[in-house]
């Protein structure tokens, strides 16, 4: 391998510290084509340099790190394997900076969901992009850019991750988890909310957020308005939070049965 060769990978490595076969196919077939990259890789794969994750997924191993001890960052390895995937649930919070608790699962959405990736101890989840949240474009409604060890990743934003973490609690840690957590939001774009959940278009969605507004009203400068808005949608007979929940105590005005751990969550009462 010459000199100008090995410049180009230490150049493409520094920036991609999980990559796909493709993106560096991509980087560096310029002067040789697809068989050429391959070679290299496997060079650097022989040397130490390189740790296959996964089908056609290379991490670069840190320097003074054995191959063996070196445990590269999921999110990175399942965006090498989605570029085009979105972070959704905990791993939304955990990119947010707003998630309680570390958690040892990773879940994104993509556009054809495959089986669960089990790698150094933690499950990677791909999941059905929900058609509510697609849009004309081919994008994904609701969404924002995220910095990981200097890779863009793309996550639900604090409004959607709050509604889809009401729908699958056991993607979040379950219900008191995402409520700490999303209680910890900087902000919330209440427009933006209440188009996620005019989407979704679901009562216990209005019912379930209405109520957790209701819990931090004045932490995210919540008008009565909108509270009575929601209220209006809420379902017209008692239901769990939780599906699988048994027993918990009802919230009369959203028709919401909670779990008693989650009614001492909220703000201090003032009176």
């Amino acid at each position: 391998m010459n000199t100008k060769q090995q410049l180009k990978g230490t150049d493409f490595f520094a920036g991609h510290p999980v990559f796909s076969l493709d993106e560096a196919v991509a980087a560096m077939a310029a002067d040789g084509g697809r068989p050429r990259v391959v070679e290299r890789l496997k060079y650097h794969f022989k040397t130490g340099r390189l740790k296959r994750v996964a089908r056609e997924v290379y991490a670069v191993v840190p320097p003074a790190v054995s191959v063996e001890n070196f445990r590269p960052d999921s999110f990175l390895v399942a965006k090498a394997m989605h570029p085009d995937g979105v972070f959704s649930h905990h791993s939304a919070l955990e990119l947010l900076g707003a998630a309680y608790s570390v958690w040892n699962q990773c879940t994104l959405y993509v556009a054809k969901r495959r089986r669960p990736l089990l790698r150094d101890g933690v499950v990677v989840r791909f999941l059905d992009t929900p058609r509510p949240m697609q849009t004309d474009a081919g994008k994904q409604f609701g969404t924002r850019k995220v910095e990981r060890q200097g890779m863009l990743l793309e996550a639900t934003g604090p409004e959607r991750t709050l509604v889809e973490g009401f729908d699958r609690p056991s993607l979040v840690g379950g219900l008191e988890e995402l409520v700490r957590s999303a209680a910890g939001f900087t902000t919330l774009d209440l427009d933006l909310l209440e188009e996620v959940l005019r989407r979704y278009d679901l009562a216990r969605f209005w019912a379930a957020i209405g109520w957790f507004l209701e819990r931090f009203q004045k932490s995210f400068h919540v008008p009565d308005a909108l509270l009575s808005r929601m209220e209006e949608r809420r379902p017209r007979s008692r239901f769990y939070a939780e599906r699988s929940q048994r027993g918990g105590a009802l919230v009369r005005r959203w028709n919401l049965i909670l779990p008693q751990t989650l009614l001492s969550l909220g703000e201090p009462d003032e009176r």
